[in-house]
């Protein structure tokens, strides 16, 4: 049987849509399932040190995470772009993120010394096939970092259901895949 690639642009621009398109209701109603799911796997549990995102544009909602992380005493981080990199910066408290670069809000990039490295990390996408793959905006902040850090993370894709394809993601050299994917009606470990 011939493996079905999907064209990223289509796939992207497809899904950038239907994300848009969703409701307040319903995006809400989807990021609370993602969210007590993802808080329930082992991945997320063993973790003393936590790295998520802030959504924009409908991407599935980690605001609950935030605040379970920090009442469980876990270390919570922020992607934040500072200069042509990305870092993780973390926060103990939710007032201390800024509108950034891409209007997303994150850490300030005034920081001393880098951050001891998360031992998961929760990656927004725009779709993720059932191999791992993962299409971003296309600008490659997440995966340079990653290449980076090769290994030392537990990386999860976080999505709406929707958003996890039945084609492939023609994957390029440079691109990571996740080990776990989390949406609001599974939980898909991947075998690596």
């Amino acid at each position: 049987m011939k493996s079905v690639f999907v064209d990223k642009n289509e796939c992207r621009t497809e899904m950038l849509t239907r994300r848009r398109r969703l409701d307040e209701k319903r995006w809400r109603e989807s990021s609370l399932e993602a969210q007590l799911r993802l808080i329930a796997i082992d991945e997320y549990r063993k973790a003393s040190a936590v790295a998520i995102y802030h959504p924009v544009h409908n991407e599935t909602d980690t605001g609950m995470i935030a605040e379970y992380s920090l009442d469980q005493g876990k270390r919570l981080l922020y992607p934040v772009i500072c200069g042509t990199e990305m870092k993780f910066w973390q926060i103990s408290d939710m007032g201390e993120l800024r509108q950034g670069r891409f209007g997303i809000k994150e850490p300030s990039c005034e920081r001393g010394d880098e951050e001891p490295w998360p031992e998961m990390i929760l990656l927004p996408g725009v779709a993720f096939d059932k191999a791992g793959h993962r299409i971003g905006y296309g600008k490659g902040y997440y995966d340079r970092c990653l290449r980076a850090n090769s290994g030392k993370s537990r990386l999860i894709g976080f999505c709406h259901d929707f958003q996890l394809i039945d084609g492939l993601i023609r994957a390029e050299k440079h691109d990571i895949r996740v080990e776990v994917i989390v949406t609001d009606r599974r939980t898909l470990h991947i075998g690596m």
